[in-house]
């Protein structure tokens, strides 16, 4: 399960011979000790790789050591720190994808974790104050970490970093002797490095010279609908029509996930502005296109329902009159918002009408969907009451829609 080793400690790292240094095969390999940002560390969990790359594992559970860093979570086994043995997991975040999954697991507290190259994870404590901390940090840096990076763009510098620091641990151990040259070289090259990153162009440079285009992923969806001249992203008119021709009867729809890496790779396409045509055999997967249509809303830096609107919106179903003040919500809601969000419970009231065959509910698709289109702007609440709420609404408006948004009128 465990591919690279590291050392997270406030400590220095034990030491490694030369020999422990060189022995790897293809699923362990020794590491040197690198430094991160440490977020979040020091808990055990119990943690269980179900998929490596794509490819389904048969579930072992292990205790682990966590440690969550600026854009990756480190795990290593708990028979490795009471060894005082240098090994871990790493799991990169950018681009990954967290929820909580009660499916593949009979523990409670269980979580699950993509990530970009389509391994997955589960993740599980039977404290649920601890687990839903984790839950919620790891969310916070999966997020930052794609509204930062290009997922798909970075891993090249990444590389060049790790190496750089293993090359610096191999030849700059304190077993060896060094020169004041060798100090000068190393400082030298740190400068050279600081000038580059400092130096760099700013994103809005890069974009006005046309180097870098603008993303449809993780774009304000104000700004997606103005660059496009239209109130509904192209992106989500897309999906939902290949879903309507040929998903509507599939097992599980929207609650059953895609391959990731395809789905990744569904979302390079969409960034990079390439022609897409969902009804090629690559996408031939509808789970595919449902996930990538998940994702894109997942990834808006404000929900398509706005941050101001969260809480009129918890206020809004507790009254009698709750049709009409649901509706008058959404009647205020900016225009993008107000029609994508027409589209799709319209879309989603169509997947309804088929579950006898696709066997989904309103509450199974209000607890896909609450998460997914309306988070708090601040989680300083009660993460699970804030989740009741998100499914309540979802569900509700789900429910009513065709009133809310006179589908019957269109």
């Amino acid at each position: 399960m465990f591919s690279l080793a590291f050392w997270v400690s406030d400590d220095p790292p034990p030491p490694c011979s030369r020999q422990h240094m060189y022995k790897t095969s293809e699923h362990f390999l020794n590491f040197p000790f690198v430094c991160f940002q440490v977020d979040l560390k020091g808990e055990i969990m119990n943690m269980a790789k179900i998929s490596d790359s794509g490819k389904k594992q048969r579930k072992n559970w292990s205790s682990v050591w966590t440690v969550l860093t600026s854009d990756q979570l480190i795990v290593s086994l708990l028979i490795f720190i009471m060894s005082n043995l240098c090994k871990a997991d790493v799991l990169q975040l950018c681009g990954a994808f967290i929820e909580w999954n009660t499916e593949k697991s009979s523990r409670k507290n269980v979580f699950q974790i993509k990530t970009s190259t389509g391994s997955e994870y589960l993740v599980q404590t039977d404290s649920y104050s601890t687990a839903s901390k984790w839950y919620d940090a790891i969310k916070k840096t999966v997020d930052s970490s794609v509204r930062s990076h290009h997922p798909l763009k970075s891993s090249s510098l990444y590389s060049l970093f790790i190496n750089y620091k293993l090359f610096l641990y191999m030849f700059g151990s304190s077993k060896l002797k060094h020169s004041a040259s060798d100090s000068a070289d190393k400082n030298g090259v740190k400068n050279r490095l600081k000038k580059f990153i400092i130096r760099r162009p700013s994103m809005k440079t890069l974009q006005e010279k046309g180097l870098i285009k603008d993303r449809v992923f993780g774009c304000h969806l104000s700004s997606l609908c103005e660059r496009e001249g239209t109130t509904v992203p192209k992106f989500v008119r897309i999906c939902v029509d290949a879903v309507e021709k040929r998903g509507l009867e599939a097992d599980g729809i929207y609650r059953v996930s895609g391959n990731l890496a395809t789905i990744q790779k569904l979302r390079f396409l969409v960034d990079e502005e390439e022609d897409l045509d969902l009804e090629h055999s690559q996408w031939e997967d509808v789970h595919v296109v449902t996930g990538a249509l998940k994702m894109f809303f997942r990834e808006l830096p404000e929900p398509l329902f706005p941050f101001r609107f969260f809480q009129l919106f918890v206020e809004a179903i507790k009254p009698k009159q709750k049709v009409q003040a649901v509706k008058k919500l959404i009647q205020q809601l900016p225009k993008p918002n107000h029609d994508t969000m027409k589209l799709l419970f319209s879309h989603l009231h169509k997947v309804l009408a088929f579950s006898r065959k696709n066997l989904m509910s309103t509450q199974g698709i209000g607890i896909v969907f609450g998460p997914t289109l309306m988070w708090p702007e601040l989680d300083a609440g009660n993460m699970a009451v804030n989740m009741v709420y998100q499914n309540q609404i979802v569900e509700f408006i789900l429910t009513e829609s065709q009133e809310i948004f006179n589908l019957d009128g269109k």
